[in-house]
Parts: C-alpha cells; sequence; structure tokens
C-alpha cells in the first residue's frame, strides 16, 4: 500500500483555509437543460475534477490521481487493470501514481473506491493534452469566427477531447475547478465548463477557435489522442497570470508601481463606502431623468449590495494563476500556447511591464506543471483599428499593442538564445482585421500547429515554422542594410512595404525596401540577395534604426520564400519608448501632421518627374 501524500497544491489549498464543499461529486453532467453545478470538493469521497469519463491522460509521464476522502480511510484505485490503494491523510487529501503508459486510444478506466462508496469513469485515454492560455482573442470560440460553421459541421474527432476551465476569482490558490454552467455577460448565454467532452460539432463549437484548429490539426498528424484544456479569460492582463510571489520577486519600477497601486486600493476597499457611493450616483441619475422628464427605465433599481474587493478582480495580480492555473498544477500536460495582450496595451507604458513580467510567468507556468522545458507557443497580439496605409502611416504607429507585439517576438528571441528549444512563436498581425477580435482565427491556429508538428511530432525537416530572422542591421550612410537568416518575398508580388526607419532625432518615415544587390551576371543584371535588404528615405537622409509592421493594423507585406504563413515579425533596431519618437515632441497629432508633411513632399516630387 502506498503511504499517504497529499499533493503540495491540496496543502497549499488547505493552508489558505479551504476546506470540502458539498454535494457531492457527479461524474456526468448533461448539456444544455438544467443548470447542474458540481463543488470542486465534495463530501466523502472524491476525485479531483480533472479526472472524469472521456478525459485524456498525458503519455509517457508518471500518471498521478489524486482526491480527497473521510481522514483516515482506505483508497483503492484502478486503472485498466493496475491497482493502487492509499490511506487518506488528516487533510482529506490522498494521491496515487501508476507508471507512464505510451499513446493509446484503447478505452481505460478508472475507479476509486472507499468505504462502501465508488466512482468511475470510463472511455479514459492517453495521449497528448495542450493547455490554451490567454485572454479573449484565445477564448473566442469557434461558432463565432470567419468558417467557423465549416469546422464545426466536420468535427468528429473522437479522440480529441475538450475541457474548459471555469472562471474562478481571488488571490488564494485554488485546489479544483468546479463543473457548471457558466453565464456570459459577452454573449449573453451560459457555456458549459468543467467537463471533459468527446469532440462533436455540439461540443467544439463553444471552444476556442484557435485551440480546436491547433488540436484538430495535431491529431491528424500525430495519429494519437490530443487533449485541450481552455484556461483563458477575456479581459485580463499578464500580471494576473503570474503568480503574485514572482511579481513581488521582480522589483522593477514598473512592477513595484502596479503592485503598489492594487494593493492601495485594496487597503482602501470599505464596503459601506461603496455601497453609499453606488446610491449616491442610482440618486443623481434618476434626478437627471426628472429633470428631463424621461421614464426611469425599469432595469435601473437602487444598488442593495457592495461591490466586490478590488482583491477579487480577475486582473488583481496572481489571480488568474491563483483561480484558473492553480486548479491544474501538477497534472501533466504536453505544452501550452499563448495568446494575449490587448488589456497590457491599454496601459500607460504597458510595453515596459510586459517585457518585464511575460518571460517570469512562461517560467511560471512551466513551474507549475512540473516541466521546466514545457513547450511554450507564444501568439503575438492580434490586429485592431484602421489598418495602416501611407496616409495614416506615421500616425498608425503610435499604439502601445505595437510595443507589446514586438515585447512578445524579443521574448521569443530571448529565450531561444539562451538555448530554450522549447519556446515557438506565431506571428497574427497580417489577419488584417479592424476588430479587436479579428474572426480570422482558424489560419491563426494552423500557424501555431506548424510549431508544435516541427518541435514535437518529428516534422521538422517537412514543416518549416521559424519566421526569417534579422541577424545583421548596419547602418550606413543613408542607408540601412538588414541580413535575415531566411529569403523573404512580398506576399502580393509586389514592392515591400512595411518598414520605417529614423535618424538621430527620431522621426520615422516609411521606407524604400528592395533586395542587396550583391553584384551582376555575365549579360550586366542584377544578382540580388533576397536573405538581405537595403531601405531608405529621401526624408532620413542618415537612418540609425528600422522597424517593421510597426501598426496595430500594420501595412506589411513580407514573409519567408514559399511559406506566406510565416510572416517577418513586428519587430524594431532602436529601444526608444512610444512617448518619445519624434525626440522633441510626440504625440498623435504630431504623427498626424507629419504624415501630410510627407505626402505633400511625395507628391511634390511626382509633379518634378512629370515635368
Amino acid at each position: 500500500m502506498n503511504t499517504t501524500r497529499s499533493l503540495p497544491i491540496v496543502a497549499l489549498a488547505l493552508a489558505f483555509g479551504l476546506g470540502a464543499q458539498a454535494p457531492a461529486q457527479v461524474d456526468q453532467l448533461p448539456r444544455g437543460g438544467d443548470v447542474v453545478d458540481a463543488p470542486a470538493i465534495g463530501p466523502g469521497l472524491c476525485l479531483h475534477n480533472l479526472f472524469q469519463t472521456n478525459m485524456v491522460l498525458q503519455r509517457e509521464r508518471p500518471i498521478q490521481i489524486w482526491g480527497w476522502a473521510t481522514p483516515g480511510a482506505s483508497v483503492a484505485v484502478a486503472l485498466g487493470d493496475e491497482e493502487r490503494g492509499v490511506v487518506a491523510g488528516a487533510d482529506r487529501g490522498w494521491s496515487v501514481e501508476f507508471p507512464a503508459l505510451a499513446a493509446s486510444a484503447e478505452p481505460r478506466a478508472i475507479t476509486v473506491e472507499s468505504e462502501g462508496q465508488s466512482i468511475r469513469c470510463d472511455n479514459v485515454v492517453i495521449g497528448d493534452i495542450w493547455l490554451l492560455g490567454g485572454q479573449s482573442n484565445m477564448e473566442f470560440p469557434l461558432e463565432r469566427v470567419e468558417n467557423g460553421e465549416l469546422e464545426i459541421v466536420a468535427a468528429r474527432y473522437p479522440d480529441l477531447r475538450i475541457l474548459t476551465v471555469p472562471e474562478q476569482n481571488g488571490p488564494e490558490p485554488k485546489v479544483g475547478f468546479p463543473r457548471l454552467f457558466e453565464w456570459s455577460d459577452w454573449f449573453g448565454v451560459h457555456f458549459r465548463k468543467g467537463d471533459w467532452d468527446v469532440c462533436s460539432p455540439e461540443v467544439v463549437r463553444e471552444l476556442s477557435a484557435i485551440g480546436y484548429v491547433f488540436a484538430r490539426r495535431v491529431h491528424m498528424a500525430a495519429g494519437i489522442p490530443i487533449g485541450v484544456i481552455d484556461a483563458s479569460r477575456g479581459g485580463t492582463t499578464v500580471e494576473t497570470w503570474t503568480p503574485d510571489a514572482v511579481l513581488r520577486a521582480l522589483h522593477t519600477p514598473e512592477v513595484d508601481a502596479a503592485l503598489a497601486e492594487w494593493d492601495a486600493k485594496v487597503a482602501s476597499y470599505d464596503p459601506e463606502r461603496d455601497l453609499a457611493d453606488q446610491r449616491e450616483a442610482y440618486e443623481r441619475r434618476v434626478a437627471r431623468l426628472r429633470e428631463r422628464g424621461e421614464a426611469q427605465p425599469a432595469d435601473l433599481t437602487a444598488p442593495t449590495t457592495p461591490r466586490s474587493s478590488p482583491a477579487l478582480d480577475p486582473n488583481h495580480p496572481g489571480n488568474c494563476f491563483a483561480s484558473m492555473i492553480a486548479p491544474i498544477a501538477g497534472f501533466p500536460v504536453k505544452g501550452a500556447i499563448f495568446h494575449q495582450g490587448f488589456n497590457n496595451a491599454l496601459q500607460m507604458r504597458g510595453e515596459v511591464l510586459y517585457s518585464q513580467v511575460f518571460p517570469a510567468m512562461i517560467r511560471a507556468w512551466r513551474e507549475a506543471f512540473g516541466d521546466p522545458t514545457m513547450p511554450f507557443g507564444i501568439i503575438s497580439l492580434c490586429t485592431e483599428g484602421p489598418p495602416q496605409t501611407r496616409d495614416n502611416y506615421l500616425e498608425m504607429m503610435w499604439n502601445t499593442g505595437i510595443y507589446i507585439r514586438a515585447a512578445q517576438y524579443r521574448t521569443f528571441l530571448d529565450l531561444r538564445d539562451a538555448g530554450d528549444s522549447q519556446i515557438g512563436f506565431a506571428s497574427s498581425f497580417d489577419m488584417r482585421r479592424p476588430w479587436y477580435h479579428p474572426q480570422q482565427k482558424l489560419p491563426v491556429g494552423e500557424r501555431i500547429s506548424r510549431w508544435a508538428l516541427a518541435t514535437q511530432y518529428g516534422f521538422g525537416e517537412r514543416i518549416p515554422w521559424t519566421p526569417p530572422r534579422c541577424t545583421e542591421v548596419r547602418a550606413e550612410g543613408s542607408s540601412i542594410t538588414l541580413r535575415l537568416d531566411h529569403e523573404v518575398e512580398p506576399i502580393d508580388g509586389g514592392s515591400i512595404v512595411g518598414f520605417a526607419i529614423a535618424g538621430v532625432d527620431r522621426r520615422f518615415q516609411p521606407a524604400d525596401a528592395q533586395w542587396f544587390v550583391r553584384g551582376k551576371d555575365a549579360r550586366g543584371e542584377p544578382q540580388f540577395d533576397r536573405s538581405a535588404l537595403v531601405l531608405t528615405s529621401p526624408l532620413v537622409p542618415e537612418p540609425q534604426h528600422f522597424r517593421y509592421a510597426w501598426g496595430r493594423n500594420p501595412m506589411a507585406n513580407l514573409f519567408a520564400t514559399g511559406h506566406h504563413d510565416l510572416p517577418f515579425a513586428t519587430q524594431r533596431s532602436d529601444d526608444w519608448e512610444m512617448h518619445a519618437v519624434p525626440l522633441e515632441s510626440a504625440s498623435r497629432a504630431t504623427l498626424r501632421r507629419e504624415d501630410v508633411r510627407r505626402r505633400l513632399a511625395e507628391c511634390e516630387a511626382f509633379l518634378d518627374e512629370q515635368r
């Protein structure tokens, strides 16, 4: 019989005062119909809600199964023909470990018995589990994206399994998650969360579009069962996905300031004062309606309860990690893909904080799942806002989101250069949709699957995935020469667009980009090096730095030759902050005036040519 052992996460929960909840665990909950909830921890014998009928267990890793029972009770656990016994500890926690198994679609059963109670989970398969993380652009469901219905009607993959983690709040690490119907204010419907389900058209329509396409592609290519656990949450920042203790250990001015601001909000929260403030605001609004002779809306009623403490805010630093990652921590997974950044782009100097926190967040996730080299794929921030054109080129460079996107790529490069062979990256900026929820999700899922298939499933020689990389930047005279590690070409076959250059005055202008001429052939024709580019502008006589795809919805068309889903990533050679570009006076209005000045100069040059 195994010795009593509770998982660290169980002990952590009890240290925070989290105890059993009622009612008892229910193994299979219905889809549709009445709302039926099952708590994270039930009374008596119960399994962690990760362990259910239809689940996937991670292949080639020791299999740990855990739950709760009466203190001191004997618990018998079987996985297929293998059996283990354990005694529940004083904290009710128990855990057993089975040897690693190879991938198999053969259904197995997990059975647990103790003191006359029993739990059975059927149709359990062995394969790879991928974690989905981020905010709403990762969370956005398949049924609401372009060509989503085409995917839905074909989504019949019995060995692809799906679990969505419910939202929870608060800074205390949670030991588990409930199974419930969760209301979405955004979509106005209940979403089923907390259940492992077999992929079907009915089930998959609620899943992350990016996550589904990624999983479907990996499943089809690898030929093994695949599970996806969606732990994304809309409207969240990188700080909330990072443990509070990790953030407090960073000690940068930006992180310390953010933590101090949240600490002050929590310390000053007074529920009585909050309710009084709400009532005053309500009375003022009612008075204004009466003055205008307008009827009071039916949904405008006097507040009766205070709002939640800022400590429960989903974006309080560390909260989403504590509430949505900690509940599944320790469960072996193959890897994670992460798509986030919009809310950090709303912060003043958000890109500085992001570049400090994001690498720490990745390390923390790897530690949480017990794998310091866990594969982690980064999807860069998507498009939003008006498309960048020659007319608004500089004005569209004024956006914090671009800096976030560049920080994500820089994080990828830094980790890769430090020897991290398990870090991945895919751009999404070229989908060119104006809404901050661009519905071109399916190509993004395909792109990040290239990385997974190439690095994790043995297709590296057949499937390139790394974006073309700039290996050298040389500023000489009136031009900047870039050396790349891959030949590149414009996707539309026209001129290369998307580069801007600036001198020491930090006044960027769109650049003319040409392939480097390495010589001439016997007929006197130029021989181009298509892995090198020369950037110039008549308005920048002595350029020092370049930027590429520097717009939230950028004007950019450079891709790896022959691979038009591997764009040259958003990047820059300078380290100038947004509010210091140009050097003397930075603002959107400044850049708008500069666009007009440049366009007038271009018109004059064109007229001179015609004369």
